[in-house]
């Protein structure tokens, strides 16, 4: 029988109070145990209730979500998962709560009034259900501590044929080769992801040699926003990838939210395409159609990551790359927010590494000789 998740719903408005607790209980496994209407009213109900799992307002009377989410870190530690307008002050708030713990976020529609109403039901639903039994917060029983001090690289070899389903990490010893050093570096992630990529992208120095794609699931008010706070943060560049433009070595480029980005053979070190299709996809971006574009054109070396997230996408554009020969790395369950994304690239057979956040930094490093 599946474990009933206990819900604390918080939110100013009692519409959407009523709202969320109607959407979620209309799931037999998830259960509203309370509901508050400010920062204040949810610590109390925190400490009454325990809940698993916190639906988080941002703009609130007598404590805003920022302030009571920074109290939930510090006091109890558990998830969050933020309610957020889709306005540029809200892409801010929500990238600054990301920041301060809280694990992902749902848009806030015009009060969920809208005609993606069971959409937005079914993202709410599976997000509290993963988020709840996060690895962050739930260590799985088999997660070993991240070693000290990685072990070396030795050189890449073919991915092992595929035998079945394995949710076990690649082979002992087995890492992302030094040489030959890749020319172009993409990431894709999601759930999890913006916080991810600001542990690790700070970390690389301007010198990095190559350009680096990135595929983050967000929506498109949030995108651009994000890239100029990675930008302030790193000392390579980071911006929201555009039209046409041509790829540049210590440059970072965040696809747009709501299309798709694909790599362009125009250009010294290529370019970017950004494009509506396929339609049918089921993320916009996709991290799917980034590495098969990347597979299908470039003539280089690359090495492709995937990061923390729900679901399956990215794992068949890698499998298509290693195919090609591309180097391919994967963080760890112990440090994934959610271990979906990685976790389909690792049952594919097609990741070389497999790391946790912490040590993809060094990894990359060491790759690149930076």
């Amino acid at each position: 029988m599946t474990p009933t998740i206990r819900i604390l719903v918080v939110d100013d408005s009692p519409f959407m109070r009523k709202s969320l607790q109607k959407m979620l209980e209309e799931a037999p496994d998830l259960r509203v145990i309370a509901t508050a209407r400010d920062g204040i009213d949810a610590l109390e109900k925190i400490q009454e209730h325990k809940p698993d799992i916190v639906t988080l307002d941002i703009e609130m009377p007598r404590m805003d979500g920022l302030t009571c989410l920074k109290k939930i870190m510090a006091d109890h530690p558990m998830p969050v998962l933020m309610v957020s307008s889709l306005t540029q002050e809200g892409a801010q708030a929500t990238l600054d709560a990301l920041s301060l713990g809280a694990l992902d976020f749902i848009p806030k529609e015009s009060g969920f009034a809208s005609l993606s109403i069971l959409q937005i039901q079914q993202d709410l639903q599976e997000k509290v259900r993963r988020l709840a039994t996060s690895p962050r917060f739930h260590r799985p029983a088999h997660a070993q501590p991240a070693p000290s001090t990685p072990a070396p690289f030795p050189a890449a070899r073919p991915a092992a044929p595929k035998t079945g389903p394995s949710t076990v990490g690649a082979p002992a010893g087995l890492g992302v080769a030094s040489s030959p050093q890749a020319e172009l570096l993409i990431i894709g992630s999601s759930t999890g992801g913006p916080k991810a990529l600001q542990d690790i992208l700070p970390a690389l120095p301007a010198s990095l040699p190559v350009p680096c794609l990135i595929v983050q699931h967000m929506p498109s008010t949030f995108t651009k926003p994000f890239a100029e706070r990675l930008d302030g943060l790193c000392q390579v560049h980071v911006k929201e990838a555009e039209q046409g433009e041509h790829l540049k070595a210590g440059t970072v480029y965040i696809a747009p939210g709501g299309i798709h980005m694909t790599y362009g053979a125009r250009g010294p070190k290529g370019c970017l395409e950004l494009s509506p299709e396929p339609v049918s996809s089921l993320h916009r971006p996709s991290v799917d159609v980034l590495f098969l574009s990347v597979a299908e054109l470039y003539r280089g070396q690359v090495l492709a990551g995937i990061l923390t997230g729900m679901g399956a996408d990215g794992a068949k554009g890698m499998e298509q790359l290693k195919r090609k020969g591309a180097h391919t790395l994967a963080e760890s369950e112990e440090s994934c927010v959610v271990y979906g994304m990685p976790r389909a690239a690792v049952e594919r057979g097609c990741v070389d590494a497999i790391a946790p956040v912490s040590e993809i930094p060094g990894i990359l490093r060491r790759h690149f000789k930076i």
